[in-house]
């Protein structure tokens, strides 16, 4: 694997102002998912074949609006791990996102927010 960079999201204090300037500037596509109670994932069809986008309404108010990269990996845990280990400041170690995949966001040591992102999640335990 290459770990290259597979998705950009924008976290957002208004995410309808944002798709509204971005469909204007881009002409940007742009699909709305639910995820949740109060929670929706505005998929962004950008032209691109290789790297997904997408924006939403900030998760934690504390967050800053500003776009995110993911970076694919073979193992969300595993690198979020080996992040810390090298000074990150993990924000979401693993997440999985189920029929797609898992995902994590760290703070590498010089300030820099990156997400990770894997196709394969964790299994769900057997009861």
């Amino acid at each position: 694997m290459k770990n290259k960079f597979v998705h950009i999201e924008l976290n957002t204090d208004n995410l309808k102002k944002a798709k509204g300037f971005y469909k204007k500037l881009f002409s940007w596509k742009v699909k709305d998912q639910k995820m949740g109670p109060g929670m929706v994932y505005s998929m962004l069809d950008t032209g691109s074949k290789e790297t997904g986008a997408g924006m939403q309404n900030k998760p934690m108010p504390e967050a800053p609006t500003a776009w995110l990269p993911y970076v694919e990996v073979a193992d969300v845990k595993e690198t979020t791990q080996k992040a810390a280990k090298l000074g990150a400041r993990v924000v979401v170690p693993y997440a999985p996102i189920p029929g797609m995949g898992s995902f994590g966001v760290f703070v590498d040591p010089t300030g820099a927010a990156l997400g990770v992102w894997s196709k394969k999640a964790a299994k769900a335990p057997r009861r």
